[in-house]
């Protein structure tokens, strides 16, 4: 076995955070859902932008979320059984590198996308995302592994900065070809973004290597008699909610944030085609806009823990930043400026990471402290917040379809959080750090 706290480990850990980051940030954010808003409209701003796919007319935005939606309900059912295979394997590397090329290549494979190969183009996309958070799987299960106890929290943070600059940097180079195409000899935006599309692969794939070559193959479990490891995962799963079921401050918590990320995390993945479908932003102040956003959330997090820990408890806050949600959805309802979007922005900026790292931190709290099965807990977790990303990328998709307006959709996405502050509410008068949840 490997020697714990390793610095070159470590570091090469933290390389698979900067090699796929970039598909988060230029796939899901910025390029690809600009690219995809353009390519699929008429052009003229009085219809509505409908694309055939397996032989279905759909709205455009509606298609994109439909195909985000199924990508995320794949990932919502093979997610235990990875988690399973995590814990029980040790080859853990092998799977780790079997999503990393899926979706590297996915990606890769989008430099082809143009209005007639959007079939293969959509499922592209659907793989790219399911080979990103498939690896994430593997990648986090690492982190017990090569980490003690007392420097999972820095070696955490190791990753997720080694993720944050190297995207910016691929980023930053997309721009340069978005924004000067003709310099570099590219017919123009339309070609630049699908370039970038393959950069996003060749990166990934190419700093990637970085921790297959370092990382250990991973640590085998010690078998359990009579496991089938495609099953093991789900009945894990069905352990914890048999615990939840009998701890109620844990499971209001947890109907809580299953309604809220149904909202926060389709305005994530939606931001894009809305600024570009709705107030026809130019792809350059639109990168530039979610580039911006994901900026501010650092001190957003920053500032969300500060006031729990210092002031308010971690509930109070929630309840706080989630009612700053519903107001932000009414508030874009009735957006129509660039300048009116621009403010939105990063008003979501400010309370995007705050919402997340909050919300995970609320939930170890309260957990019962003394339980060895924190691990199954958090899979419980990760499920319940991809289960919700289904439900809401597909009611937003659905209800535009409905009413041909994404602004309806929005109104929805504000329901979502209504019920999500309801349950917050419901807590106002236990902060986690004080319960013992074994003896609620």
């Amino acid at each position: 076995m490997e020697q714990k706290n390793d610095k070159k480990i470590i570091r090469s850990w933290a390389f698979f955070d900067w090699a796929n980051s970039a598909y988060n940030l230029v796939i899901t954010s910025t390029i690809f859902p600009t690219y995809y808003a353009v390519i699929t409209a008429d052009k003229d701003d009085n219809t509505i932008d409908y694309v055939t796919f397996l032989g279905r007319k759909f709205i455009n935005s509606a298609l994109y979320n439909y195909a985000l939606a199924f990508a995320f309900l794949v990932i919502a059912l093979l997610s235990p059984v990875l988690s399973s295979i995590a814990d029980s394997r040790g080859n853990k590397k092998v799977f780790m590198q079997l999503f990393t090329y899926l979706g590297a290549l996915s990606c890769c494979g989008l430099y082809f996308f143009e209005i007639e190969t959007l079939q293969l183009s959509i499922f592209l996309f659907v793989l790219a995302a399911i080979g990103f958070w498939g690896s994430l799987v593997f990648y986090n299960s690492y982190l017990p592994e090569i980490a003690t106890l007392d420097q999972q929290d820095r070696v955490s943070a190791k990753g997720y900065t080694y993720g944050y600059i190297g995207s910016i940097i691929l980023q930053l180079i997309c721009f340069v070809f978005v924004f000067f195409p003709h310099v570099f000899g590219l017919s123009g935006e339309g070609q630049a973004s699908r370039l970038s599309f393959l950069l996003v692969g060749v990166w990934w794939i190419a700093f990637a290597q970085i921790p297959f070559k370092y990382l250990p193959k991973g640590v085998a479990a010690q078998p359990k008699v009579n496991t089938n490891v495609l099953t093991e995962g789900f009945k894990e799963l069905n352990k914890v909610w048999q615990q939840v079921k009998n701890m109620p401050y844990l499971k209001r918590f947890l109907m809580a944030f299953f309604f809220y990320s149904m909202g926060v995390q389709t305005v994530m993945l939606v931001a894009t085609i809305f600024g570009e479908k709705i107030l026809h932003l130019p792809t350059s102040k639109l990168i530039a806009t979610i580039l911006l956003l994901q900026i501010v959330a650092i001190p957003g997090a920053m500032l969300m823990s500060w006031l729990s820990r210092k002031h308010f408890g971690n509930v109070r806050v929630l309840i706080g930043v989630v009612l700053i949600w519903v107001l932000a959805c009414i508030a874009a309802y009735f957006v129509y400026t660039e300048l009116q979007f621009y403010f939105l922005a990063a008003t979501v900026g400010l309370i995007m990471g705050g919402i997340q790292s909050l919300s995970r931190s609320t939930y170890s709290k309260f957990l019962p402290q003394e339980s060895p099965d924190h691990t199954s807990f958090f899979s419980f977790y990760d499920v319940t917040e991809k289960v919700a990303l289904v439900i809401g990328m597909f009611s937003f998709g659905y209800i535009e379809e409905f009413t041909g307006s994404m602004r309806n959709s929005l109104i929805v996405l504000a329901a979502f959080f209504v019920l999500g502050l309801i349950f917050l509410f419901s807590l106002k008068r236990v902060e986690p750090k004080s319960v013992q949840a074994g003896a609620e």
